[in-house]
């Protein structure tokens, strides 16, 4: 039987009971309504990029979603936008990089994330100032719940900072996801809003450049962390980033040494009704905002350094960023989350900060 080792980025985890694999869509609501009527565990596996299983595997059934297809039209009410609808087994870099060829910008900074199209709202993925929620449309999502086929919004979604409600718990299958690109016709990119690639591309925040252009500053940014999927790279034998950027309220945030990376995330204004002839009150004083912070910064401060291991472990701290752990060959789940643990335990001690993984760990933990 195939095990996660060979289904998975990071190359670890015992085999499913049972591995079926969908390569349309109808094959994937099949699959899935028939997982759920034997009463059995069921597990979605996408590209495997962000996934950790436990080295004894997985007593049920695992639907490897396996469908392709993009299929992009003009939106009806805005001519300047594009509807790109994909399936959700369609390689997440393999959109990008077929909407960069197409001139549709909105989601060009993404490249190079591996992983499956119908897994990016889940996380609701990001880097480099962009994520899924600024361009999604919808999601086809078949209901655990109803066993029925229901369009999801992005407000039903409750996107947040990698996170969703179906990475909360909402079950079920995403089928397909929608997005509004913009037609782009002098092939320029969305205005650049990270710094870093901003400082990569010789331009300021808020330029526009060749979409091409992005595309492979991303993919070298990217690849210079071992963050792009390459054969001969041991430090992108792993999950990505294993821990997300913390946010912290702050009050708290001011406790942190002076040069420590934050940045203020303020919370949405909220929509309000004023009858005419009326001044608006001033709104109270907000004391909720939250302030995310790097990961990378806490964890190298807490004393962490690329290429760190625990002594005779197969897993390693990545010798380019200190957000992944790798498997430098032989590795065991066990000892993966073995160090994920130490890595939270010194961040915790030293900066009372508890680190999130990133990765869905399944019958392993922090």
């Amino acid at each position: 039987m195939t095990s996660f080792a060979e289904l998975t980025t990071m190359r670890v985890g015992g085999s499913p009971t049972r591995l079926v694999e969908a390569t349309t869509r109808a094959e994937l609501v099949e699959a899935a309504r028939d997982a759920w009527e034997s009463g059995e565990p069921w597990l979605v596996l996408g590209g495997g990029s962000n996934l950790v299983v436990a080295d004894d595997g997985f007593d049920g059934t695992v639907i490897r979603v396996a469908s392709r297809g993009i299929d992009v039209a003009p939106d009806a009410t805005d001519t300047g936008l594009a509807i790109v609808r994909v399936e959700a087994g369609e390689p997440w870099d393999a959109l990008v990089a077929h909407t960069v060829q197409h001139g549709l910008a909105g989601i060009e900074a993404l490249s190079g994330i591996p992983g499956s199209t119908g897994a990016s709202p889940i996380q609701n993925i990001g880097a480099y100032g962009q994520e899924v929620a600024d361009s999604l449309v919808a999601v086809e999502f078949l209901d655990y719940l109803s066993g029925e086929v229901e369009r999801l919004s992005p407000a039903e979604l409750g996107l947040d900072y990698r996170t969703s409600a179906i990475k909360q718990g909402r079950q079920g299958v995403v089928l397909s996801v929608e997005f509004a690109l913009h037609r782009s016709a002098d092939g320029l990119s969305a205005p650049i809003a990270y710094d870093q690639l901003a400082g990569a591309l010789g331009v300021h925040l808020g330029d526009s450049v060749p979409l091409a252009t992005v595309r492979e500053t991303v993919l070298a940014l990217r690849a210079s962390k071992g963050m792009v999927l390459d054969p001969a790279d041991p430090d992108s034998v792993s999950s990505g980033s294993f821990f997300t950027n913390p946010l912290v309220g702050e009050n708290f945030a001011r406790t942190l040494p002076d040069d420590a990376p934050r940045w203020l995330n303020e919370p949405e204004p909220v929509d309000a009704i004023v009858p005419l002839g009326e001044i608006p009150a001033a709104p109270p004083e907000r004391t909720d905002y939250r302030v995310k912070l790097s990961a990378a910064w806490l964890i190298e401060r807490a004393g962490i350094t690329k290429g760190f291991s625990l002594p005779g472990s197969g897993a390693a701290v990545s010798s380019k960023h200190t957000l992944a752990i790798v498997n430098r060959g032989g590795a065991t789940a066990d000892e993966v989350a073995q160090l994920g643990r130490y890595i939270q335990t010194r961040v915790f001690s030293e900066f009372g900060v508890r680190l999130q993984a990133e990765p869905v760990l399944v019958g392993v933990s922090l």
